[in-house]
């Protein structure tokens, strides 16, 4: 029982950090974005439309500078396996898991935190580049949620090597 309370706080304490690395996160896009969100006036390469963008993005535009920040924060994640040359599918796991959850929080704080929008102005209609949503979030908010509670709950299982 006491191994299980934790591993546990181990896992709350990670959601923690991955928390504030999004805030943090969060608060630098602001400061280079300013109100025009999803690189609208950064001085980068788009691609507006095509038909794996729909799939893979959500139907937003790929951007130079997301093509970059994406891979460098899973880089970034990443880093203690390669540091500690440890790796193992439950640690992957747990590493996706925290993948999701920072741009989750980023995403959301970015919002909240940014002054030109704010809570009241987080809907379909201020936000255009977020094209899909349920209820009251993103259809992204809704599916990396749910995959990222997946994933943090396999890297969790008994069996395998501590992640």
């Amino acid at each position: 029982m006491r191994q299980c309370a934790c591993k546990a706080g181990r896992l709350i304490a990670l959601i923690a950090w991955v928390v504030l690395l999004g805030f943090f996160f969060a608060n630098v896009e602001i400061q280079i974005e300013g109100s025009a969100g999803w690189a609208a006036n950064l001085p980068t390469w788009r691609i507006e439309h095509h038909w794996l963008l729909d799939i893979f993005w959500g139907g937003r535009p790929m951007t130079g500078y997301h093509a970059w920040v994406f891979p460098f924060v899973a880089l970034f994640f990443h880093l203690p396996a390669v540091f500690f040359a440890r790796w193992s599918w439950r640690m992957e796991a747990r590493i996706v898991a925290c993948i999701m959850t920072f741009w989750l929080v980023e995403d959301f704080l970015w919002f909240v935190l940014n002054p030109a929008y704010g809570v009241a102005r987080f809907d379909p209609q201020h936000v255009a580049w977020h094209k899909h949503w349920i209820a009251f979030a993103p259809t992204d908010y809704w599916t990396m949620s749910a995959a990222a509670c997946v994933l943090f709950s396999l890297s969790m299982r008994e069996g395998s090597r501590r992640a």
